[in-house]
């Protein structure tokens, strides 16, 4: 296989992965992305978690709203920037992305745990360590 062909395989099959993985979720994805955002890269503007989930302002703003709406984040004014208001995420935001994050995570270990050999397990977290590196590659890009 060349290294074409290697690179849409790993897009083709990740990608179906996480659709497959997401398919437990009990929140809309958005959300989760929003508090997921939220979670590792601390309090952020509107704007700016439009611009990382790459979607248009107004889209990051209903779903911001929707998240007010259900205690899941809070809002302050910014610092250096009285237009403009930070998002925070709350402990019950935290509690629900803990709660997405171990059922997918669970579905994984589950399928894991049926589909492969105690072999395949060890090679899959070779596997997991090289995507790491890729990744990490891929962000100094």
């Amino acid at each position: 296989m060349d290294d074409d062909a290697l690179a849409e395989d790993l897009r083709h099959t990740i990608g179906e992965l996480v659709r497959t993985v997401r398919a437990v979720d009990t929140m809309p994805s958005g959300e989760a992305a929003v508090l997921g955002h939220l979670d590792r890269g601390g309090p952020q503007t509107t704007a700016e978690l439009a611009h990382r989930r790459g979607v248009t302002h107004q889209s990051a703003a209903k779903t911001v709203k929707e998240l007010l709406a259900d205690g899941l984040v809070r809002t302050e004014p910014h610092p250096t920037d009285g237009r403009k208001l930070l998002v925070h995420i709350t402990d019950a935001g935290r509690a629900r992305l803990g709660t997405e994050r171990n059922q997918r995570s669970g579905r994984l270990d589950t399928a894991i745990g049926e589909a492969l050999s105690p072999d395949e397990r060890r090679r899959l977290r070779d596997g997991v360590d090289l995507l790491a590196r890729l990744n990490a590659h891929l962000k100094e890009k």
